[in-house]
């Protein structure tokens, strides 16, 4: 049997334009980043091409020089693509595409957008994560497709000489309009179970994890939860969430999940598509936010993840900022900097456990910062309601005595148990029907707890 061959990495040339409203650091950011994101699809960048326009060319998104010199840079290289760092539209793919003679040299013409959606494409495994990327796909497609029926076309009139380059456009439109209505029906599918499970775990405290892409997610969901998630030091390493339980305390557990991480400039469609999973981050209790302290730019990463979390209305919910990789970081004064800037933040580095201890301890305290003191008077003749209290709350203090009814002198008294104990709010409604049973016991006296314990056997 003959062995595969490894497929051949491809060469790109990158394209970045800089407007007023940008710095040159903000356009070289831009452009390492395409870079990293060029080598997770699987190819190998060759050369770097900016210009400074007051604004992106409507025709050829650069200027007519710099497409010349651009064109040249291709050949030179023998690149086999060309990446830009904005996204193209339909008339500057096609300007851009004859002036590069991209058919004639084998070359690809790929914006960002249509580069993180192939990342996208090559990392979704789950059959839910296929379908969202699927959707993102054909509605990034679908606005694409006057340049896909090019071949089609006629430029001669008269009878006999018109072109089928319009209909099949339009064929394709409504193909690509029925596939996206299957994908979204399926889709909205998956929600509403997704939907049905987190009302099941409505009484349980969620932790979301978000952050910018690569910032160590799944390392610290490994380290938190043994969960075994992928994980691999490139961009969208992972793009299904993961829910597991953790408990951080007795009784004091909480479902944390691994969310796709964020990136500057993500797609819309994905965003859109990627509906269901970042519903996690939505209903989110509590955001842990993970930031990779080594990145020079790790304050926009964090603006980036602030940006996308507005755009999901989940910017109102405790948060706790995890700067992740300390034990890599050179300039350790840059963490007293940042525990001044931020509230609630904690420094770790997920690979090695450092500072796990006080991830979960702050993890906690922000966990208890809705808990309420409670007191319930239980029969001790129900033992379950007095067991199902110490599952879900934290009991600080329990007596045994007696109790009458306060709307029956004449009953006799019971042995009850009187407990004082912290909850969560989120546990009020199902405590309140419990207790509600039991609302007219009307404490009386203590006794040995000894002696209420033989007599509830």
């Amino acid at each position: 049997m003959t062995p595969l061959t490894a497929r051949r990495r491809e060469t790109a040339v990158l394209v970045g334009v800089k407007t007023p409203d940008a710095s040159i650091a903000d356009l070289n950011d831009g452009l390492d980043e395409l870079e990293l994101l060029t080598d997770t699809a699987g190819a190998d960048t060759a050369a770097r091409l900016t210009q400074n326009l007051a604004r992106i060319h409507s025709a050829t998104y650069i200027g007519k020089g710099k497409v010349e010199q651009l064109r040249k840079r291709v050949e030179k290289e023998c690149a086999d693509l060309v990446v830009f760092d904005d996204d193209l539209t339909p008339v500057q793919v096609r300007n851009l595409e004859k002036a590069l003679e991209a058919e004639k040299n084998n070359v690809k013409l790929v914006d960002r957008s249509g580069l993180i959606l192939d990342i996208f494409a090559s990392r979704a495994r789950s059959a839910q994560a296929k379908a969202q990327v699927e959707l993102a796909q054909l509605t990034y497609l679908r606005s694409r497709l006057t340049r896909a029926w090019t071949h089609l076309e006629r430029q001669k009139g008269g009878i006999g000489m018109r072109g089928p380059g319009e209909t099949q456009i339009e064929t394709d439109r409504r193909l690509i309009g029925r596939r996206i209505s299957v994908l979204k029906e399926h889709l909205e599918k998956i929600d509403r179970q997704r939907t049905t499970q987190r009302k099941g775990r409505g009484d349980q405290t969620r932790v979301a994890l978000v952050g910018y892409t690569n910032a160590g997610k799944s390392t610290l969901m490994n380290a938190m939860a043994g969960a075994g998630v992928f994980a691999e030091d490139r961009l969208f390493a992972t793009l299904d969430a993961t829910t597991r339980q953790v408990d951080l305390d007795t009784n004091k557990g909480i479902l944390l999940a691994d969310t796709v991480g964020f990136i500057r400039k993500l797609p819309h469609s994905l965003v859109e598509s990627f509906k269901s999973t970042l519903d996690e981050v939505r209903e989110a209790d509590l955001l842990l936010h993970v930031v990779d302290v080594t990145h020079p730019n790790a304050e926009d990463h964090i603006a980036v993840v602030n940006e996308t979390l507005a755009e999901l209305d989940a910017t109102d919910k405790p948060t706790l900022m995890v700067f992740n990789k300390v034990d890599a970081l050179e300039d350790k004064g840059l963490l007293d900097q940042l525990e001044a800037a931020h509230d609630h933040a904690v420094f770790i580095s997920a690979s090695r456990g450092i500072g796990l201890d006080e991830l979960r301890a702050q993890t906690l305290a922000l966990v208890e910062s809705d808990y309420v003191d409670r007191i319930a008077l239980l029969p001790v003749s129900d033992p379950k309601a007095r067991a199902h209290i110490h599952s879900v709350a934290e009991v600080v203090e329990e007596e045994f005595g007696f109790a009458s009814d306060a709307f029956d002198a004449s009953a006799s008294e019971q042995a009850v148990t009187r407990l004082r104990f912290r909850a969560s709010t989120k546990n009020a409604p199902d405590l309140d029907r419990m207790l509600e049973r039991f609302g007219n016991l009307r404490w009386v006296g203590t006794t040995q707890s000894a002696d209420l314990e033989d007599e509830s056997a």
